[in-house]
């Protein structure tokens, strides 16, 4: 990987989006890009690395943000380009290039039609973390801080109890909006959540870790309270067994409270 020259990176980058509107020409100029600043201590060619089930180039993530940048400008602006680019991107394969499609999706207003169907959907589908978690995170940025209502009936929608394999989606989009301090609206989300942590499967005890610490650094009151509702109004006894599993994952201020809250369930 050769050093990262930024002023020639900038060049090379403003080059790229004088395609933008042309991804059957942007993504191989992309790919050069990548190929270049490659870290080819990890790879042979093009490989699927331990990091990722995508191919991915390891390329530096400064290379990935100015990239963005350039591109992001555009974006906001000329919406259906933006998202024809993005549909081009994901169907490209590698993981640098659906990073940047759902990079894009997180600049595009949120009340273009076919937005949050195209996140659903690239969700639904994705098996890399990484590339999940920007789309949870990235791409529903906007939406996340310009049409609260959008966001939350989204979350709501995932969090169907007839739809388990969505609860980690739902869990990991609402991670992000307990960072923002701007956002105080905590109700809804604790109403949406509770009858799903009550009858969380084991097997997404670290998920329930994740979420329980975002949620106690955003109000540690609030979430106390809410899980001592959850514990006591629970039917089935698998609730006081994952507390017990994830207790070591918790802030160190809660955790005497929630073995209380436990013992109190079971007797012991």
């Amino acid at each position: 990987m050769p050093a990262i020259d930024i002023a020639r990176l900038k060049i090379q980058t403003a080059v790229l989006v004088e395609n933008f509107d042309q991804p059957a020409v942007f993504i191989p100029e992309l790919h050069k890009i990548l190929d270049l600043y490659a870290d080819r201590t990890m790879r042979k060619g093009i490989v699927r690395t331990q990091i990722s089930v995508l191919p991915a180039y390891q390329a530096p993530a400064s290379v990935l943000r100015q990239i963005e940048m350039e591109v992001g400008v555009l974006t906001s602006i000329f919406t259906d380009q933006a998202l024809n680019l993005a549909d081009y991107l994901w169907k490209d394969g590698y993981l640098e290039s659906r990073l940047l499609a759902a990079a894009l999706l997180g600049r595009i207003k949120p009340e273009t039609p076919t937005l949050i169907s195209r996140i659903s959907e690239w969700v639904s589908v994705s098996k890399d973390e990484q590339l999940v978690k920007a789309l949870l995170g990235t791409s529903l940025k906007r939406v996340r801080r310009e049409t609260p209502d959008e966001f939350l009936k989204l979350i709501h929608s995932w969090l169907d109890l007839d739809s388990p394999k969505s609860w980690g989606h739902a869990i990991h989009a609402i991670i992000p909006l307990l960072a923002d301090p701007d956002f105080q609206n905590l109700p809804p989300i604790f109403d949406s959540l509770s009858p799903v942590v009550k009858i969380l499967p084991p097997a997404m005890q670290n998920d329930l870790a994740d979420l329980i610490k975002a949620l106690y650094t955003a109000s540690p009151v609030e979430t106390t309270y809410f899980l001592r509702q959850v514990i006591a109004g629970a039917d089935s006894p698998q609730i006081t067994q994952t507390m017990r599993r994830v207790m070591t994952q918790l802030p160190a201020s809660l955790r005497p409270v929630v073995l209380e809250m436990v013992r109190q369930r079971t007797g012991r």
